[in-house]
């Protein structure tokens, strides 16, 4: 798809399932973020959390992470993609196939995910990994009793964090508790945090 174009169809939207997503990642990973697997439109537009509902970016920047406002529904503009690699931010997957939804993988899938996302994190080296979403977390891992929040395992060497998912169909997690649970982690993982904007 077009970085320009805007719109794309639901049968051409369905073309993109099963394809991947490169991660994200730029010299230095202090703060990984791990979602569960990307969605159509992202890899239509070739940029994590590309669809349109999902709040991750308006999170970052409510955090305080980010400078501006990201949009990535129509792929990244070279400013933000150089924005979140000198803040330190990176995006991976637990699972690299897309789908319509997060809920169409099986829990094999996440399983599997788990494994590989071990191997990845030691090759990329991040200060912390934060995984979005407990339920995904609980199933791919094998904790089914795993709250939010810092995880008394570590994650191919790196200390491990669940945060909430972004996702637009999250109905537990407002705006506000993304960002706040966001910008925790981010202090933590060594980011100089800006204040957060008035809204």
């Amino acid at each position: 798809m077009s970085p320009t174009r805007t719109t794309v169809t639901r049968a051409e939207l369905k073309g993109f399932t099963g394809q991947t997503l490169p991660d994200l990642v730029g010299p230095e990973v202090r703060l990984l973020f791990v979602g569960i697997n990307p969605g159509l439109r992202a890899v239509a537009v070739q940029a994590h959390f590309g669809g349109g509902s999902n709040r991750f970016y308006p999170a970052l920047y409510r955090a305080g992470i980010t400078r501006q406002q990201i949009s990535a529904s129509n792929g990244f503009k070279p400013e933000d993609l150089a924005e979140l690699k000198q803040r330190g931010i990176g995006i991976t997957s637990l699972v690299a196939r897309a789908s319509a939804r997060a809920d169409e993988l099986s829990p094999a899938e996440l399983r599997e995910g788990a494994v590989l996302l071990d191997e990845r994190v030691r090759m990329i080296g991040p200060t912390i990994v934060a995984m979005l979403g407990i339920t995904a977390y609980r199933a791919a891992f094998g904790r089914p009793k795993a709250v939010v929040g810092p995880q008394p395992e570590t994650l191919g060497g790196a200390p491990l964090w669940v945060v909430p998912n972004p996702s637009g169909l999250n109905a537990h997690a407002p705006l506000a508790v993304l960002a706040a649970t966001y910008r925790e982690v981010a202090i933590a993982a060594g980011i100089a945090v800006y204040d957060p904007p008035t809204v």
